[in-house]
C-alpha cells in the first residue's frame, strides 16, 4: 500500500469523540447498547424472514437486505471507536483507515440505492396493485438489489482511485471516531482543495438527489392513498412520516458533511453518529418491527422456540 501512494504515514490518529473520562464510559455503555441491539434486531428480521414462507415476498426481500447493509454499516466502525474508548492511544493502520472508507462508502451507497427501491416498490404496490406481481419479479426483486450493491462498489471505488495515489508524509491525525474522505484527503502533502471539493461534493450531490426522488415518492403516495382510501390516509400519514424521518436523519448528516466538505464544525463529528448507528438501529424499528406480520411471525417463532426448549430441558422431581 505505501508503495502505490507514496506515503511515509504508517498510521492514523483518530482524536475520538471526547476526551472527558466520564463521559467516555458512558458513551462506551450508550454505543454498546446500541449497537447490541442493532445486530440483535436486524439478525431477528433476517433470520424471521428467511424461515416464514409467507414473508417470502418482494417487500420483505428488500427490507431484510436492508436489515443486512444495516448490520455492515454498524459495524465498519462503532466496534473500534468502542474499543478505543478505553485505549490511551486510538490509532488505525494506513490500511485499516482506507477500508473503513471503502466500506462506509459501499454501504451508504448501497442503502441509498436500496431505500429508492423499497420506495419504488411500494409506488407500484398502492400504485398499480393489479400489475404488482407481474412488475416486482423475482428477477426485479434481485435485480435492484444487485444494482444497490454495484451502485454502491462504484462509488466508493471511484472515491478511493482518488485517494490512494494521493501523498500522505506527515499530518496524520484524524478529528473523528473513523476514516472519512473529507478528513483524511485534508491530512495529503499537496493542495488539493479544488479537486477534494469536486470529489467529495458529488457524494453529497447524490445523497440530495436521492433524498429528492423519496420526498417525492412519499408525497406522491400520500395523494395516491387519499384520493382511493380517505379513510386510510391517517395510518398512512403515521408510517410515512416515521419513515421520513429515519430517511431524513440517514441523508441530512450525509448532505451537510459532503456537500459542504472541509469545514471545521465540531457538528460534523455529531452527525456522523447518526447514520453509521442510530440509523441502522431505527430502521427495524420503523420499517419492520412496527409491520403486524413481521410482528406475528416473530412472536410465533419466539413462542415455539420457547416451547421447543420447555420439552427438551429435563424437569427433576424432589423425592
Amino acid at each position: 500500500m505505501e508503495g502505490i501512494n507514496h506515503s511515509r504515514v504508517s498510521e492514523f490518529v483518530l482524536l475520538g469523540l471526547t476526551d472527558s473520562p466520564q463521559l467516555q464510559i458512558f458513551l462506551f455503555v450508550m454505543f454498546s447498547v446500541f449497537y447490541l441491539m442493532t445486530m440483535l434486531g436486524n439478525c431477528l428480521i433476517l433470520l424471521t424472514v428467511l424461515s416464514t414462507p409467507h414473508l417470502h415476498s418482494p417487500m420483505y426481500f428488500l427490507l431484510s437486505n436492508l436489515s443486512l447493509i444495516d448490520m455492515c454499516l454498524s459495524s465498519f466502525a462503532t466496534p473500534k471507536m468502542i474499543v478505543d474508548f478505553f485505549a490511551q492511544h486510538k490509532t488505525i493502520s494506513f490500511e485499516g483507515c482506507i477500508s473503513q472508507i471503502f466500506f462506509l462508502h459501499l454501504f451508504t451507497g448501497t442503502e441509498i440505492v436500496l431505500l429508492i427501491s423499497m420506495s419504488f416498490d411500494r409506488y407500484i404496490a398502492i400504485c398499480k396493485p393489479l400489475h404488482y406481481s407481474s412488475i416486482m419479479s423475482q428477477r426485479v426483486c434481485v435485480g435492484l438489489v444487485a444494482t444497490s450493491w454495484t451502485v454502491g462498489f462504484l462509488h466508493t471505488i471511484s472515491q478511493l482511485a482518488f485517494t490512494l495515489y494521493l501523498p500522505f508524509c506527515g499530518p496524520n491525525v484524524v478529528d473523528s471516531f473513523f476514516c472519512d474522505l473529507p478528513l483524511v484527503i485534508q491530512l495529503a502533502c499537496i493542495d488539493i482543495y479544488v479537486l477534494g471539493i469536486f470529489m467529495i461534493s458529488t457524494s453529497g450531490v447524490i445523497a440530495l438527489v436521492s433524498f429528492l426522488l423519496l420526498l417525492t415518492s412519499y408525497i406522491t403516495l400520500l395523494v395516491t392513498i387519499k384520493d382511493h382510501s380517505p379513510t386510510g390516509s391517517s395510518k398512512a400519514f403515521s408510517t410515512c412520516t416515521a419513515h421520513f424521518i429515519v430517511v431524513l436523519m440517514f441523508f441530512g448528516p450525509c448532505i451537510f458533511i459532503y456537500v459542504w466538505p472541509f469545514t471545521d464544525f465540531l457538528v460534523d463529528k455529531v452527525l456522523s453518529i447518526f447514520y453509521t448507528i442510530f440509523t441502522p438501529f431505527l430502521n427495524p424499528l420503523i420499517y419492520t418491527l412496527r409491520n403486524q406480520e413481521v410482528k406475528t411471525s416473530l412472536k410465533k417463532k419466539l413462542s415455539n422456540q420457547y416451547l421447543t426448549l420447555g420439552k427438551t430441558t429435563p424437569v427433576y422431581s424432589v423425592q
